[in-house]
């Protein structure tokens, strides 16, 4: 970096810092995981057979390192050209008014809870409430070191069976809701959108209810009218910042979609794609008549429903990502 004729190329150059920064993180990560070791294993030698202290001291110190490692070779899986980027996730609810609304808006809180416990910032970018409860859709922008990496392990549909807190009856209903998510796209990385290829619409924003109207129309719609991907930005004041919102957002889903299309004429789609669709549950949640989430295509679950809905997702992804993204799938949950 350092050599003649470095900064001659802008892109290149910072491509190539991004690249040396990712390698300076996995040796930064290595080393404190081997001094760590080193100080374990010293202080073993030191310690007297009675010395409980000392005993729990490294006791917790080998728990962390084990901790340290298996987040590290979690880490490892992710080396796919998006992995390291920020990300952004969508949610959609499915077929059935207001059930499936609750349910999208328990997902929104489920993953938000799960980007704080993990050191990940969020931004609400969209956020369309439901006429009743829940949401009609939310987009979020989640920055942070593999954003993406980890969240494309939440693509698809998620069922939801429970006892209806909107039925007088008190029946058993079954909801569904999905996930996208699509990698932020840096500024360098070219993504032609030509203005003849939008339509954008401007209207007020509103809170759930339809209280708090804006007497301004700040809320941006874009419509890119050669592929139909429609893209809302309605949560800034101003609706120039809602534009500049909104055309991330559609970089990121054209970005995503080229780049899908270029896949398909190599055929190099992942395996498992075709099960990521509408109707196909990836994961279902079970709250009555018994508690249990279970995920249809690693076969891995958890009986403890709440800790889960409080951000408790890492089990999922990371049995996940051991697939490396290609599996059988174990289920379609039909029998939940």
């Amino acid at each position: 970096m350092a050599g003649p004729g470095f900064w001659n190329n802008n892109l290149k150059a910072k491509e190539v810092i991004a690249q040396a920064n990712l390698r300076k993180d996995w040796v930064e990560a290595w080393r404190q995981l081997d001094r760590k070791c080193t100080d374990a294993a010293e202080l073993l030698e030191m310690v007297e057979p009675d010395d409980n202290a000392s005993l729990t001291e490294i006791e917790n110190d080998l728990r962390s390192l084990d901790t340290g490692v298996e987040a590290l070779e979690y880490r490892h899986m992710l080396r796919g050209e998006d992995d390291a980027r920020d990300a952004i996730l969508s949610i959609h609810p499915g077929a059935g008014g207001t059930e499936s609304q609750d349910w999208a808006e328990m997902l929104l809180r489920m993953y938000t809870r799960w980007m704080e416990r993990n050191g990940y910032a969020y931004k609400m970018i969209d956020l369309q409430p439901g006429d009743e409860a829940g949401i009609k859709s939310a987009t979020l922008e989640v920055t942070g070191k593999y954003a993406f990496g980890y969240l494309k392990a939440e693509v698809g549909v998620h069922r939801l069976v429970r006892i209806s807190p909107f039925d007088a009856n008190k029946r058993r209903h079954t909801s569904f809701a999905s996930i996208f998510v699509y990698p932020e796209i840096d500024d360098e990385i070219k993504v032609d959108i030509a203005e003849a290829d939008l339509r954008i619409d401007v209207y007020r924003a509103g809170s759930a209810g339809g209280q708090n109207v804006n007497k301004v129309e700040t809320a941006i719609r874009m419509v890119h009218i050669p592929t139909g991907i429609v893209v809302c930005s309605q949560n800034e004041r101003s609706q120039y910042q809602n534009r500049i919102n909104a055309m991330k957002v559609l970089r990121a889903r054209l970005y995503q979609h080229y780049k899908a299309e270029e896949d398909k004429k190599r055929q190099h789609l992942e395996a498992g794609k075709a099960d990521i669709a509408w109707g196909s549950q990836i994961r279902s949640y079970v709250f009555q008549p018994y508690t249990m989430v279970k995920d249809h295509r690693t076969g891995q679950q958890n009986g403890d429903v709440q800790a889960v809905m409080n951000g408790g997702l890492d089990q999922f992804i990371f049995a996940f990502l051991k697939t490396g993204g290609k599996f059988e799938r174990v289920d379609k949950g039909d029998d939940l």
